[in-house]
């Protein structure tokens, strides 16, 4: 999965219409397998980056990048922080529209 992963960011990096949100989930994906393998500081680094690219994006990216900051925040043992971004993620999601989306995220959500 990892390798898929880069493979993937790799490919759309190379695309002339590779955009910040196609960069939002690539890491965003990095950023969940390395939670599923329990690599704290790689979950944490690539949802670092994932926050990167979604700060001027659509709630349903950035919610998605606190998300992504939650889950690697709990990995590392910091319950604190995990609340913290979680909050900001649930807020978030009140404010996507289409609710497909927003059930998607409030799904991932619970999972923390």
């Amino acid at each position: 999965m990892v390798a898929l992963n880069q493979a993937s960011i790799y490919h759309w990096l190379q695309r002339p219409d590779c955009e910040d949100r196609h960069r939002s989930v690539g890491t965003w994906q990095a950023s969940r397998i390395h939670a599923q393998l329990g690599n704290a500081a790689e979950t944490r680094r690539f949802a670092e980056v994932c926050m990167s690219f979604s700060t001027a994006l659509e709630p349903f990216y950035l919610g998605y990048a606190h998300e992504a900051l939650a889950r690697a925040a709990r990995i590392a043992g910091d319950n604190d922080l995990a609340a913290e971004h979680k909050k900001k993620a649930e807020v978030l999601a009140d404010r996507i529209q289409k609710k497909e989306d927003r059930d998607l995220l409030r799904a991932d959500l619970a999972s923390l």
